[in-house]
């Protein structure tokens, strides 16, 4: 029987079936008319939850953040052009921290491109230096051969962002006019046409990893030598999403080796129910004496997770002679220092949990010894000086605000933290809590860029309160996202510690430079924020002291919209008080 259609739309449709079938819940749109057969495409899928973003880059950093809140692919549907390199910078985030992403880009045809034709750029494999896998779906054909092509690539897509390669994968799309569905563009046979998903084995893909024996390998028969005949070592975990699984066989190996963990303060090791008994969160400030780093010079160092935010860590582990092996889903190479022995592809879980099997197999556990009681003895001891110094400063600071945040925040709670100061302040202060918290970053190229968006997308897919602490730069290069609150009811609380611009800046060396230090560098903007945030329909309120804020942020977290604390601070008072703790720490245990 002879059928009309739209061969646009039977074509979005089979491969958005294709991806809701392979167990994807959640895509991120932009308005375009490129884009219409996906958009209407997504939009008719019930199985799918579809968001609205005008703004491309917002749209690339708000499907970062629910990627990140659910752990597993988000697609984002954007039109033609200029738009496409709008979410370039959502695109290289996720593809430095391993984000999955499923970037569809609709565009005119190839035959279009470098004849001045509207809207229309080079878009095949734009993103090449910052995607795991490319695709270019080509102009519609409404047959069963070119429609099972075009659903194998949707699974692929699945498969190799969520699994083979994790992170974000482009498909681009370019599609002929007419867009609309009751607009025909072929009648032809019903038989040629093919929707039912069983004939195409649609088995979803989103159920993880198969356990590998990491204990059968050579290398981790070498590892296992080394750490059972080294007694100094250390277990670095740095920056991840890192579950309560992997936490407590972490914790048991450490204990078993006697080697303390030195624990990122967005490693999620600091806070939540299990043993934080070798944990070591003040290291950045031990580290800064000369004193410490001889003392503890440690022979081997296994490391978990990204990068570290500390510098102090950082830059001793460029002169640390320890064997290190760095140990990741996919053997990704976390060592600005160069100092790192190897990295090895393993599911980081797994590796502690088996070489914890072989440890108690052999009966192994060392006793406390004289060096780890002084890494521990120095960690209390510098947990007190930070509770006097930062803890109990009097007025509004950068500092003794992470803190606060903790305290008042109920369990569960999400942390987005933006880069430049907060992130690093929160990896300074943030103590150990037996409260579940979740915190989140966009650490992997470290720009402030698409921070706001990320918070809401964290917010959108999640029933716990969100929390986003930002500087007043990140805030304004971002307030495009404040739309985003007017689109999804959510509980999202900003924290906006106002400095009046580039707090990060004073603790580097340009401060010295006096008036190009200020002109070019801090560039104070005097932006009054109240009025920017009251133009989205948004809560502002001014935070006047530190009781004034515990009442806010307890409110703000109840609310189910958005509220915004703007805490104004100084950024060199907030430096000294930074310094008035580290120099305490390095005269209280090491400096004669």
């Amino acid at each position: 029987m002879k059928i009309k259609i739209n061969r646009n739309t039977i074509w979005a449709e089979a491969f958005v079936n294709e991806l809701v079938s392979s167990g994807i819940k959640y895509a991120s749109l932009s308005p375009g008319s490129r884009n219409t057969p996906l958009t209407l495409a997504f939009a008719s899928n019930k199985k799918i939850k579809s968001f609205v973003n005008v703004d491309e880059r917002s749209s690339g950093f708000f499907a970062l953040g629910l990627a990140k809140s659910i752990n597993s692919p988000v697609v984002i549907v954007c039109t033609s052009g200029t738009a496409t390199a709008e979410l370039y910078p959502a695109i290289i985030e996720a593809y430095q921290q391993r984000v999955p992403l499923i970037i569809c880009t609709a565009d005119r045809p190839a035959e279009l491109r470098g004849r001045g034709a509207n809207q229309t750029i080079n878009q095949n494999n734009l993103y090449k230096n910052h995607i795991r896998w490319f695709y270019d779906a080509g102009l519609p054909e409404p047959f069963l051969k070119d429609i099972i092509k075009l659903k194998a690539a949707a699974k692929l897509a699945v498969n190799k962002c969520n699994i083979i390669a994790k992170g974000p994968v482009h498909i681009n799309f370019p599609f002929k006019k007419p867009f609309e569905p009751n607009t025909i563009t072929d009648e032809i046979d019903e038989r040629h046409l093919i929707f039912k998903e069983e004939n195409l084995n649609n088995d979803k893909i989103l159920s993880g990893k198969k356990v590998i024996k990491y204990s059968n390998r050579s290398w981790f028969k070498n590892i296992y030598s080394l750490i059972t005949s080294k007694v100094k070592g250390i277990i670095i975990c740095g920056p991840g999403n890192f579950n309560k699984d992997f936490i407590k066989e972490c914790n048991n190996l450490s204990i078993r080796l006697g080697y303390p963990i030195f624990a990122d303060g967005t490693s999620q090791f600091r806070f939540g129910i299990h043993n934080k008994s070798n944990i070591v969160s003040n290291y950045d400030a031990l580290l800064r004496s000369s004193n410490f780093s001889k003392k503890i010079q440690p022979e081997v160092i296994l490391q978990f997770g990204r990068t570290v935010t500390s510098k102090g860590l950082e830059t001793f582990l460029k002169s640390c002679p320890a064997e290190r092996y760095m140990i990741n889903d996919y053997g990704d190479w976390f060592d600005p220092a160069e100092q790192a022995k190897a990295a090895y592809k393993s599911d980081p879980h797994q590796f502690c949990k088996q070489m914890n099997n072989v440890l108690e197999l052999n009966k192994f556990k060392r006793e406390l010894t004289e060096w780890q009681s002084f890494i521990f003895n120095a960690e209390n001891k510098s947990s007190k000086i930070r509770d006097n110094i930062i803890n109990k400063s009097s007025s509004l600071n950068e500092c003794r605000i992470i803190e606060e945040i903790l305290e008042i925040a109920p369990k569960g709670t999400n942390i987005m933290l933006s880069n430049s100061m907060p992130i690093r302040d929160f990896d300074y202060f943030a103590s150990i809590k037996n409260k579940v918290i979740n915190v989140y970053n966009n650490r992997g190229a470290s720009g402030i860029d698409g921070i706001t968006s990320t918070a809401f997308g964290i917010s959108a897919v999640s029933s716990k309160p969100t929390i986003l602490l930002t500087g007043d730069l990140a805030f304004y290069y971002d307030l495009n996202a404040l739309l985003i609150s007017q689109k999804i009811k959510t509980s999202l609380t900003i924290i906006l510690l106002n400095n009046n611009g580039g707090g990060i800046f004073e603790v580097l060396p340009i401060s010295n430079y006096g008036k190009i230090f200020k002109d070019y560098f801090v560039v104070p903007h005097k932006l009054n924020f109240s009025k920017l945030v009251n133009a989205y329909n948004g809560k502002f309120y001014s935070v006047k002291n530190w009781k004034h804020f515990h009442k806010l942020l307890d409110q703000g977290l109840k609310n189910k919209y958005m509220t915004v604390l703007e805490v104004k601070t100084d950024a060199v008072k907030s430096l000294k008080l930074r310094r008035k703790f580290w120099d305490k720490v390095n005269i209280s245990f090491f400096e004669n």
